[in-house]
Formats: C-alpha cells, sequence, structure tokens
C-alpha cells in the first residue's frame, strides 16, 4: 500500500487521521525537529507536520513581527531564514517519519516550498488559514493531484466555498478544517457546529485544527466523527516558540490519540440493549433483591408487608412479585432473610 493510500485509507470510514503539529516549535534545530518526529510516533499519531518557509520566496526584508517574541531575530524575515532546513535536510526528516510509521507533511508557504516538497512527496497538502486565499499555491498544490487540506481560521464561508471550488476545479480532493485563528483558543470559539455545516455544505472531509492547548475540543469532535485531527504538539510547555501556548505535551497526545479510538470503538458498535442486559444475568442474580422473610415465620402465616423484605441476592422471588405475595398462606415454616420461592406459598405459580 502507498503512502497515500495508508493517509486515505481511514478517512471517511470512522477513523480520524491525527496529525501532531510541530509548526516551527523546532527553533531551527534540525536535532530538535527530529526528535518531534519520535515523539509523535510514539504517543501514536498518524502524522507529523511541519512548516516549510523559504524566506526569500514568501517574505520581504522589511517584514515585521506581529508580536515580538524572539531574542535573537531583529525581523520576521531573519526569522523565516532561521527555520529554513536544506532540501537535503528535509528529505532527512521525511525519511525518519516514514522509518516510524507516520506520514510525513508540511505546510507550504511559497511555490518554492510546494516544489520541494513535492520531490520529497506530499501525501496531502495541508494549507494554513493565511494561504487559503492565495489561489496560485492552491492550483499549484492541486495540480499535483494530492488531497488539499485547507484550514479556514481567517475566512468567510464565501471564500471557503471559493477556495473549494477553485481545488475541486483542479481534479483535487478537498478537505475543510475548522479552525479560529486564537492562540490559544478558548471553549467558545471553537466552533463545533461548524463541523456538521461544512460536511453537509461540501461534501468532503472534515477536520478540526485545534488551538485550546487541551485535548478537550478533540476529543469532543471526535464524537462528532471528524475525519482529521490536527494539534499542536510541544515536548514541554516550557519550551520556547509562539506555538508552545496553544500546544498539547506528547503526554497528553497520546491520552488524545487513545482517547479517539476509544471513542471511535464506541461509535462502531452499536448495542442491543436488551441483548447486553441478557448478558448480565450472572450478575443480576448477585447485585439484585429478592423477596425474603423478615423474621422467622411459621407454616400457615397469612403475609403481610411487615413480614417481608426486599434484600440481596435476587435469586429468589423478584421484588414486583410483591403484590402477588402479600395476603397468601407460608405452605411451610421460614426462617430470618430466607428467601422466598414458589414452593414455600400456598397458591402462587
Amino acid at each position: 500500500m502507498t503512502e497515500t493510500h495508508q493517509a486515505l485509507a481511514g478517512l471517511g470510514r470512522g477513523r480520524c487521521l491525527v496529525i501532531g503539529e510541530v509548526a516551527l516549535t523546532h527553533d531551527g534545530s534540525l536535532g530538535l525537529a527530529h526528535a518531534f518526529v519520535d515523539a509523535i510516533a510514539n504517543a501514536g499519531a498518524d502524522a507529523v507536520k511541519f512548516q516549510t518557509h523559504i524566506a526569500s520566496a514568501e517574505s520581504t526584508p522589511s517584514e515585521p513581527f506581529r508580536v515580538k517574541f524572539s531574542r535573537q531575530d531583529a525581523t520576521r524575515y531573519e526569522y523565516w531564514q532561521r527555520m529554513e532546513f536544506t532540501p537535503e535536510q528535509w528529505v532527512g526528516l521525511a525519511d525518519h517519519a516514514r522509518e516510524r510509521g507516520v506520514l510525513f507533511l508540511s505546510s507550504a508557504f511559497s511555490i518554492e516550498a510546494v516544489d520541494l516538497l513535492e520531490r520529497i512527496g506530499m501525501p496531502l497538502w495541508k494549507v494554513g488559514s493565511g494561504e487559503t486565499f492565495n489561489g496560485v499555491l492552491l492550483d499549484r498544490m492541486a495540480d499535483t493531484g494530492a488531497p488539499v487540506l485547507l484550514s479556514t481560521g481567517m475566512s468567510r464561508i464565501e471564500e471557503i466555498d471559493g477556495a473549494v471550488a477553485r481545488v475541486r476545479g483542479r481534479g483535487a480532493e478537498v478537505g475543510v478544517f475548522q479552525c479560529t485563528t486564537a492562540y490559544p483558543c478558548p471553549p467558545e470559539k471553537v466552533g463545533l457546529n461548524m463541523l456538521p455545516f461544512y460536511r453537509e455544505r461540501y461534501g468532503c472531509w472534515v477536520g478540526l485544527s485545534d488551538h485550546s492547548a487541551t485535548i478537550y475540543p478533540g476529543l469532543a469532535a471526535a464524537t462528532l466523527g471528524v475525519d482529521l485531527l490536527e494539534v499542536h504538539v510541544a515536548l514541554s510547555r516550557e519550551m520556547f516558540g509562539p506555538d508552545v501556548p496553544a500546544s498539547v505535551t506528547t503526554s497528553e497526545l497520546r491520552q488524545l490519540v487513545d482517547g479517539i479510538r476509544f471513542i471511535e470503538t464506541m461509535r462502531a458498535n452499536p448495542v442491543d440493549k436488551d441483548a447486553l442486559a441478557g448478558q448480565t444475568d450472572p450478575l443480576r442474580r448477585i447485585f439484585t433483591r429478592s423477596i425474603v422473610a423478615r423474621g422467622a415465620l411459621p407454616a400457615g402465616t397469612v403475609l403481610e408487608p411487615a413480614h417481608l423484605a426486599l434484600k440481596k441476592p435476587g435469586s429468589g422471588l423478584a421484588p414486583e412479585r410483591l403484590p402477588d405475595v402479600i395476603g397468601r398462606r407460608l405452605r411451610r415454616d421460614v426462617a430470618t432473610d430466607q428467601l422466598l420461592s414458589v414452593e414455600d406459598i400456598e397458591g402462587l405459580s
């Protein structure tokens, strides 16, 4: 099975593709980038995703920081430069991911980045929210024939309509991520309501790109049958980088993946309540109650409520038979706490 087929095998069939997003949290360190590959693979995710920035192709030297977080880069352009890897280094990361059995993905932010990543092999293209408006970039990705997954954090519905139509118009499959551009994203802005909306509107794969720094939105999305989930990942919340406050740790990623697989198993196995209850018959006899004699009673006693109690186990007359028992005579002596049976009571069947 090819990498692309492996990536798509579960999509639309009840298995969520979980993407661990490194983004730029490697901070330009190739060694740290490889450490992320191992950590995300160990956590059970399906894919590890980076971002491929080529400063000269996407930015100008005058691009300012939106938020000045770097102590060593004077401009955003210099930061992009420091985040660059060579083509050979990208190949090494992709090979490492494949060795670990996870998909290698990277978001491209220029045509040149698409060219580089296409040579490596991209089973899917994940488009960042700021690039969903970039028709030239979408065309180039779609023309590779690989599916294009659109983030929608900055897009209005009309703009998403246009991007979906554009990708489909070039013959590529498409997926749409609900995404809110807030780092971290508060619960009231996650937008789970958009998942069924996108599915109905576009009839495509639907995903959640979550920046809440918790596992809760991903688990909630899994209950809705989401096809794709992307979460930012940090090795520790003490790491440096602008995405760390919106990231889950690798141990939390493990919990998230396990939870999603648990939810998928539940969703795939509807139960027959009557049949399920029938499987508990041995336990019912232990945990339910029977009609018992509150005290020792001689044969011939006309049974009254004061003579009787309801106690465990449930292997005698069931509590619902109590109205049938009241007013009838005992056929024989019974001891305190004895479970009553049909044979103990005259006229009872």
